[in-house]
């Protein structure tokens, strides 16, 4: 049968009676994501925004693996309708038959997008450079020389892209909604984006905020010397903002609201709603909020949470 075999198998091959539950199966798999492109540039991050719309993903799966992997999702009891597969240069030598995997997922009739994540080099060298780690290309050698020998290996991949999605300009979180609205179906985009983003108003307001909350009357752990070095993450922090119940009377107060307004934009058709929590420096007070409000609307089934913490980690001064 060769090496289409496994895929093409599920699709073709069934006869007579058979061939109804062979229709059942191809409409199983309603939508399949390859989510592919250059080391830094953002493929993590669009994994986790299908993630939280439903589908089931797999990160770094080389292209051998992805025909068994279609396979069991196309088997009649699979439950699984929507499915994003990150493949990128960590597969290594195999990472050269992903075109011939694409060519049988386009013959068996399967529909499928291939999202090519892009940033430029210097933003790639940027990146690799805050987090200090070495480039799955060179891991011995220089990022940049890295950087050189993955897009020669991906630049097929990148001509059989549906959409290329650059993210040199964008932020963790710009990135995110991007994804969700360009690359997600309508029936995810009623979840709406909900962002709780904290900052410190010393260092400039929030951007893109659509609500701003000014938290800066509550008590100030910058003041207390064992809680400065911590942040709102921290049980000590929290506890200390808590104390004299100014924090309670404030979510007793702001969570009605929120409640109340949060369904009024997702039935408006709103799709990302960015809530800035600022109190002075960004470390203790808005990080603390940010985090327990992100805790709490969580649990809804008609946003997607996410939690920024723009100013958390400068040194305290």
């Amino acid at each position: 049968m060769g090496a289409a075999g496994p895929i093409l198998h599920a699709a073709m091959t069934t006869t007579g009676g058979e061939r109804g539950a062979a229709r059942v199966e191809r409409r199983q798999l309603e939508d399949l994501v390859v989510i592919t492109g250059v080391s830094g540039a953002g493929k993590s991050t669009a994994m986790q925004v299908f993630e939280d719309a439903g589908y089931f993903c797999v990160d770094n799966l080389p292209p051998e693996m992805i025909r068994g992997l279609i396979d069991l999702l196309r088997h009649e009891g699979s439950k699984v309708r929507r499915a994003a597969i990150v493949a990128d240069a960590r597969g290594g030598a195999f990472f050269g038959q992903m075109t011939d995997v694409l060519d049988e997922l386009s013959a068996a009739g399967l529909h499928h997008r291939v999202v090519f994540l892009d940033a430029s080099d210097q933003a790639l060298l940027t990146r690799y450079k805050e987090t200090r780690r070495r480039h799955p290309l060179s891991p011995a050698g220089s990022v940049r020389q890295g950087i050189a020998a993955e897009r020669a290996l991906i630049e097929p991949l990148r001509a059989r892209a549906d959409m290329i999605m650059d993210s040199t300009a964008l932020k963790a979180h710009e990135l995110r909604r991007r994804i969700a609205d360009d690359l997600l179906p309508r029936a995810s985009a009623a979840r709406m984006a909900l962002t709780f983003e904290s900052f410190g108003f010393k260092h400039g307001p929030v951007r893109d905020a659509d609500i701003v909350l000014d938290v800066r009357f509550l008590p100030n752990p910058h003041y207390v010397p064992e809680l400065r070095p911590l942040t709102g993450r921290h049980a000590e922090v929290v506890a200390y903002v808590a104390r004299d119940g100014q924090l309670q009377a404030f979510y007793e107060r702001l969570l009605p609201l929120l409640e109340y307004l949060v369904p009024q934009y997702v039935a408006e058709g709103k799709s990302h709603l960015t809530i800035g929590i600022g109190c002075t420096g960004g470390r203790h007070r808005s990080v603390a909020i940010s985090e327990f409000l992100a805790g709490r609307f969580a649990e809804r089934d008609d946003v997607v949470v996410e939690v920024v913490h723009r100013d958390a980690d400068r040194p305290p001064s």
